[in-house]
């Protein structure tokens, strides 16, 4: 019976029948013939499919926090595997559905788009197609960094990516390209979307072409391409340089950073936290004890925890919920990528520049801020990552910081979790960083799983 559940749900999730009400007008998918750009625009403009919902395998695993024994037993069986970095089968398709479901949508826009006259609406085809491939890049992206091994050039050929879907055909069959071939399609698509789309976007939701340029410096980032990941964070902050005055928000709120403040790009949310949710999720010490008393973000970002004396829970998430991770893109992570490449490059006075611009924005105007003037390239990059951690708290970055800072042998970490008295490990570049497909994924989909 379980296994007939499993296979209707990749049934569903192969026909695509949860479309919204826009493609839910005819039952045969294949008999929907959206023609125009309005059409395309309709498709886009469901925030639900476009924002939401992408998946947070590998973040249950970060040493950002950890939970009690008892909660960890209430949860549900694949979210206490992915705590533990457990190598067990994994059930939950959703995860991977989501994501495909948006990268679908964009097919559609991209197919709509090549058959129509651009010029009977040029700015709103432009912002579409941009849109189109921007979202189509997004979601790769994430699936990458959870299915995928750190990306390094002399294995990238030969490692396994993700499948591409490049096409809005629900028969094609999937199949799974290499790490190279996966991170060229990014790039691809993101430079595209910066081609189309505009310097402004005042609809909340829909990204810029500032988000489009954060999205290559998060990308080449991940590849080790400091040079271009540099050149993107600087065209980006070029457009929209905004952060928060963080002495402008009241730490004793209950959700102090407001949703689709000044520093978003592009407001993107994962599927229900779980075990990392904010009544659960108590902030690793280590991490909480990183903060400087006139750091802002000490009082913005945690609470104390009502049911353990001396430990903290998490609130600063930028999407004014605590069920949900903020995955998006904002100028607080591009000046961090900024910053971090700089000093890799040899710009020092760049990442000096980048880190104390946003470093003060989260300073007690009480107190002269103490800037940082390291010019050691060694140390400074060593000040750059921890500042890195402590601002993309539950950002959805972690996971992947982790698994491409362990390439590095000066950043290596072995992570590890305490339940009772059974302790779980996961080195440096483990073969579970590349997170387990869905086995209903492997067994009816056809799609080959992680090598182990």
């Amino acid at each position: 019976m379980k296994e007939l559940l499993c296979i209707n749900a990749i049934v569903c999730l192969l026909s695509l029948s949860a479309c919204n009400e826009f493609l839910d007008k005819k039952q045969d998918i294949k008999m929907v013939v959206p023609l125009t750009i309005d059409d395309a625009t309709h498709l886009l403009n469901d925030y639900g499919t476009m924002n939401m919902g992408y998946p947070i395998w590998g973040e249950l695993g970060i040493d950002d926090y950890y939970v009690t024994k008892e909660v960890w037993e209430s949860g549900m069986e694949d979210y206490r595997n992915a705590y533990i970095w457990a190598d067990k089968p994994y059930i939950d398709v959703a995860q991977w559905q989501r994501p495909y479901k948006a990268v679908y949508y964009a097919n559609q826009t991209i197919d709509i788009l090549s058959k129509v006259d651009p010029q009977q609406d040029r700015t709103n085809f432009n912002r579409n197609l941009g849109m189109a491939h921007f979202f189509r890049a997004f979601a790769f992206q994430v699936l990458t960094e959870v299915h995928c091994l750190a990306y390094q050039p002399n294995t990238a050929s030969a490692d396994m990516g993700i499948p591409l879907r490049l096409s809005p055909g629900v028969d094609d069959k999937s199949t799974r390209a290499t790490l190279q071939q996966t991170y060229d399609q990014i790039l691809k698509d993101l430079k595209k979307a910066v081609q189309y789309l505009p310097m402004v976007e005042s609809v909340r939701g829909r990204p810029s072409k500032a988000a489009a340029y954060g999205g290559l410096a998060r990308a080449y980032l991940n590849m080790g391409d400091f040079n271009n990941a540099y050149q993107y964070a600087d065209s980006c902050l070029q457009l929209r340089p905004e952060l928060m005055d963080y002495n402008t928000l009241k730490a004793t709120d209950e959700s102090p950073i407001k949703q689709f403040n000044i520093e978003v790009l592009v407001p993107i949310s994962s599927v229900s936290t779980g075990l990392m949710s904010g009544m659960n999720a108590i902030i690793a010490p280590e991490l909480y004890n990183s903060y400087a008393p006139d750091d802002l973000r000490k009082g913005i970002f945690f609470k104390p925890n009502p049911n353990i004396v001396g430990t903290y829970l998490f609130k600063g998430g930028y999407n004014e919920n605590s069920f949900e991770l903020f995955m998006g893109i904002t100028t607080s992570e591009i000046y961090l990528v900024k910053a971090e490449t700089a000093c890799r490059i040899g710009k020092i006075s760049e990442a000096l520049s980048a880190i104390n611009t946003l470093r003060k924005s989260r300073w007690s105007k009480d107190v002269l801020y103490p800037a940082i003037n390291e010019n050691d390239p060694e140390r400074l990059l060593k000040t750059v990552l921890e500042e890195r951690r402590k601002e993309l708290v539950f950002r959805g970055r972690r996971w992947s910081d982790l698994k491409r800072l362990n390439l590095d042998n000066r950043f290596k970490k072995t992570s590890s979790r305490q339940l009772g008295t059974e302790q779980y490990d996961l080195p440096a570049g483990d073969l579970r960083y590349a997170f387990r497909l869905s086995e209903t994924l492997v067994k009816v989909g056809g799609i080959p799983q992680n090598i182990r």
